[in-house]
């Protein structure tokens, strides 16, 4: 008889980001397949994705991004954690950077650098 391994996964919230990613001039394209505004000025345009855990603190991120720079909101999930901007490059970074900031000086979090393509 042949024993069968049983694996048990687990997610164990901790207090961190776990991506911080700015996308700087992206293809047109990706706006529509990520369900964003597409009336961007593409010359001009940045996406910046984020993720956190625990989730709730996505809407803390929301509200620090609009308040520290010019972008829009591109979506948020208070259930899977994620948060995603637009803007110019500057506003995206600028945004970003006081995300980051807050959470990791003000709530202790544990915070990635940001990665850009």
């Amino acid at each position: 008889m042949e024993n069968k391994q049983r694996i048990i996964q687990e997610l164990v919230p901790g207090k961190q980001i776990t991506l911080a990613h700015i996308i700087a001039n992206p293809d047109p394209i990706m706006y529509g397949k990520l369900g964003l505004d597409p009336k961007v000025e593409y010359s001009k345009a940045a996406i910046g994705v984020l993720t956190v855990s625990p989730a709730e603190t996505a809407i803390i991120m929301a509200d620090i991004a609009m308040k520290s720079a010019g972008i829009e909101l591109g979506f948020v999930d208070r259930f899977s954690g994620s948060v995603i901007v637009t803007g110019t490059v500057s506003e995206v970074e600028a945004s970003v950077d006081a995300i980051l900031q807050y959470v990791s000086n003000t709530l202790g979090y544990a915070v990635t650098p940001i990665t850009r393509t």
